[in-house]
């Protein structure tokens, strides 16, 4: 073990020497001695041979050497430590470079190197991630963690047609037969969802497809929900797109459901003399009560009588609305998506933000 920690730190090392070397060929050329014999000995111990034990004792006989002439009592201890070390050092760079094949791959096929907690992965696909439960201990989420991301292997090579996914969504642009469909997956208090939505409106995203929006309420590791007020809006949503548009409004084109969108991605109110998006109001200044009363009030602005909103509310809280959270919950896990927004068109997933073309 000795040899091959002495590889690793000359490995390290050589960095370093490698500059000095430049400016200072006797360096190198002293440096590139000792490399190629701790080469050979990692050679030999990865095919199971016996290290030249002549470059073993070089190393450890460098390091006692002063040990020797000074305290001769301590060269056994010390001899024993370095083994220890030694045998350390390997075990460490050991699990480091399989936290970094484990970190890649996951990067490679779920879009984030921390597949529990996606968020803390500044290399991610940006937006608002979904983090894991935290009910495994880690030892066991470390296994779990390869499972997911081999599972998420196939994803990479699979044509994701819009059509195979059973998804309760709502419609937000029906543009003929002719146009290819799209699913955007979005939770109405998520920022980048917000900005997502605008980037699609201005570079005409809901005009070359027909979309589909998954209203999806965001649960974090603790099994709550990321955003406050979130869960009671994709409720209320769903529950509109249910009931259709009003009984005394002439029908159009526009969908009830999706107004909702529009009005907390899209519109503001003063708040204390600052004009404030309402998805940051329902984020973090209305309570419950307050979130629901202005929903209803956007109802009866959209033409809902105050029957038709009881109703629509009464749907909005009721056993299948909570069916229809747990399927879209239970297909964004099946499909390994670890950040929202994400759309898939053009038969490929897209994780985080849209991009303009």
């Amino acid at each position: 073990m000795v040899c091959v920690a002495a590889f690793i730190i000359l490995c390290l090392a050589s960095v370093i020497v490698g500059i000095l070397s430049i400016f200072r060929r006797d360096i190198g050329k002293k440096y590139l001695k000792i490399f190629k014999k701790s080469w050979g000995c990692v050679g030999k111990k990865v095919t199971f041979q016996k290290c030249d034990t002549n470059f073993k004792d070089d190393v450890k006989n460098t390091i006692l050497r002063k040990v020797v002439i000074k305290k001769p009592k301590l060269v056994k201890p010390l001899s024993i430590t370095i083994e220890i070390v030694s045998v350390l050092i390997v075990l460490i760079t050991a699990w480091s470079l399989v936290e970094s094949v484990k970190a890649g791959l996951a990067l490679w096929t779920l879009g984030t190197c921390n597949v529990e907690h996606p968020s803390s992965c500044s290399l991610g696909s940006g937006g608002c991630s979904i983090d894991g439960d935290n009910d495994s201990n880690a030892f066991v989420r470390w296994f779990e963690d390869w499972g997911e991301i081999f599972a998420a292997v196939p994803d990479k090579f699979r044509s994701w047609e819009v059509s195979e996914f059973d998804f309760v969504t709502i419609t937000a642009s029906d543009n003929g037969e002719d146009k290819s469909g799209a699913i955007d997956i979005m939770d109405p208090g998520c920022e980048v969802c917000l900005q997502s939505f605008e980037t699609q409106m201005n570079d005409g995203f809901f005009e070359r497809y027909n979309v589909k929006i998954v209203p999806f309420p965001i649960l974090d590791g603790d099994g709550n929900y990321k955003f406050t007020n979130s869960k009671l809006v994709v409720s209320y949503i769903l529950a509109v797109d249910q009931q259709g548009a009003p009984a005394e409004k002439e029908a159009n084109n526009e969908s009830p459901a999706l107004n909702i969108y529009r009005h907390i991605f899209l519109d503001k109110e003063k708040n204390n003399d600052i004009l404030q998006s309402y998805q940051f109001l329902f984020n973090n200044e209305y309570s419950a009560e307050q979130a629901e009363a202005k929903l209803k009030e956007w109802l009866a602005k959209d033409g809902y009588s105050e029957a038709e909103i009881s109703e629509i509310e009464q749907r909005a809280k009721s056993e299948q609305i909570e069916q229809q959270l747990k399927k879209n919950d239970e297909l964004v896990k099946e499909l390994h998506i670890k950040y929202i927004p994400t759309a898939i068109y053009d038969n490929r997933k897209h994780s985080g933000a849209y991009k303009a073309d």
